[in-house]
């Protein structure tokens, strides 16, 4: 694995690691932890403690980050019917993301299982900030806002943003793509 993890850019790159993941022995699980991740930008330290009652309690539940401490709104309204699919058997203590061994997965075992994909797809960029960098990037293509992505990720300027999503590369990239001079 490159150090340089990326973002999924493309629907076809969901797709693709969305079809890894469903041939996973845990694939309900796994294919949720997926979802959730790449639709809240959440760092996957904070998705594996996740238990139900954290994410029925109301349309827009809070939780507190574990790296910030800080309190963050999960937006995740876009999910209701897929979170009431899933949860619907869990007690509400229930981790959402539970190990084989007891308590929850650790983002070491997702790291894990995020490296099969990523050989599966022949990458070397996957990581387990590739669904927070997934969100971010979508986010930010759809919406240009990289004033509130910035205040999601909680980030202390717009350029570390921009990095840490991969804009400046594709930008810089489509800017130059018919940039000629002296022709």
């Amino acid at each position: 694995m490159g150090y340089n993890v990326q973002p999924l850019r493309l629907q076809q790159e969901i797709n693709d690691f969305l079809f890894c993941l469903r041939r996973n022995k845990n694939a309900e699980r796994d294919v949720f932890l997926f979802l959730i991740g790449i639709n809240s930008g959440l760092r996957m330290s904070d998705i594996v403690k996740l238990k139900k009652k954290d994410v029925i309690t109301s349309k827009n539940p809070r939780i507190v980050e574990q790296k910030t401490g800080k309190t963050r709104i999960l937006y995740l309204s876009s999910l209701q019917d897929l979170i009431h699919g899933y949860t619907a058997p869990l007690d509400l203590e229930a981790y959402l993301f539970p190990s084989t061994k007891g308590g929850h997965l650790e983002v070491n075992t997702v790291y894990q299982m995020f490296q099969k994909v990523a050989k599966l797809l022949g990458r070397d960029d996957i990581g387990t900030h590739t669904l927070r960098k997934t969100f971010g990037y979508h986010y930010y293509k759809k919406t240009k806002d990289v004033a509130n992505l910035m205040e999601i990720f909680g980030h202390s300027s717009e350029k570390i943003t921009k990095r840490y999503i991969g804009i400046n590369e594709d930008e810089i990239s489509e800017t130059l793509l018919n940039f000629r001079l002296g022709f």
